[in-house]
């Protein structure tokens, strides 16, 4: 079934979702969402909630109940010497961390030690974590797409979906990108995301990354789009959380935020001709499909 079509536009439309992943990560990531949200054309954006700043990107959501807000779940943490762990104690689930009690650095280190009866109880408590301070999420989706470490996992993360009524961000390309076997882990009836459109080391290398941004626009296809993007702040708190990581690091977020909440961005939108939209109306149609 055609997702267009479905929410009242022409089966040629170009839908678009510009979301801001890792809210809750710290305050420099909550207060550059908040106004990418605010003052941008964010319309989309997800918590990590094991994260220390959990609190304060959740408040907001409360309070500011128009904005599209899902459930980051998390099973990795990249940073060196920034560290966050699991919401249940670690006796619960204790194949999700590292030797000091954290989360895995990369997919690799899930893939190789998670267990999947740990993961679905992580996952789960993540959730309830959200509901039970009085989150309503709109999807789920996946911190450096984790989920997709293992076909098994990636079951539970389709599976909490179901559970919960929400869509889940499904994509053939983050799911190249996490090792996942596209043909053994779609069903006909999943609702994909037709394309995710994200920032790439190289041409923030190259201080190319706010000219890329500006390209997507031209280069959105038919059917359900993603801008993905992590906007914060270069200040010294994201500065230290990204010490030795410049890619998605605090100068990368920075453009994210400047770009997005840019008069020139918003001029690339408005002549693009998508139609922008959000999980809240995906996870209306669910039924339907």
């Amino acid at each position: 079934m055609n997702l267009s079509k479905v929410l009242g536009f022409s089966e040629d439309a170009k839908l678009l979702i510009i979301h801001a992943d890792d809210a809750g990560l710290s305050h420099s990531e909550n207060r550059a969402t908040f106004q990418s949200l605010q003052n941008g054309i964010v319309n989309s954006y997800s918590i990590m909630v094991p994260c220390p700043w959990f609190y304060e990107a959740a408040l907001f959501a409360k309070n500011n109940p128009n904005y599209d807000n899902g459930i980051h779940l998390t099973l990795t943490c990249e940073w060196k010497n920034y560290k966050f762990g699991p919401v249940l104690p670690i006796s619960e689930v204790p194949s999700l961390v590292d030797e000091n009690g954290y989360f895995y650095k990369n997919r690799d280190g899930v893939r190789n030690n998670a267990q999947a009866e740990d993961v679905q109880k992580e996952l789960t408590a993540q959730i309830e974590k959200g509901l039970q301070f009085g989150l309503n999420p709109t999807h789920l989706d996946s911190h450096m797409y984790s989920v997709g470490a293992k076909p098994e996992f990636f079951q539970i993360y389709k599976e909490l979906g179901k559970k919960y009524g929400l869509p889940v961000q499904l994509n053939k390309q983050l799911m190249e990108m996490a090792g996942l076997n596209v043909n053994e882990n779609i069903e006909e009836k999943d609702l994909l995301v037709d394309k995710v459109h994200i920032g790439r080391f190289e041409y923030f290398e190259k201080g190319e990354l706010q000219k890329y941004y500006g390209k997507v626009f031209d280069e959105l296809v038919e059917g359900l789009n993603i801008i993905l993007i992590h906007p914060a702040y270069d200040d010294p708190e994201m500065q230290g959380i990204t010490i030795n990581h410049p890619n998605f690091g605090s100068e990368w977020r920075q453009i994210d935020l400047d770009t997005f909440t840019s008069e020139h961005i918003k001029s690339k939108l408005e002549k693009s001709g998508a139609k922008l939209i959000t999980w809240k109306e995906i996870q209306a149609v669910m039924p339907n499909f």
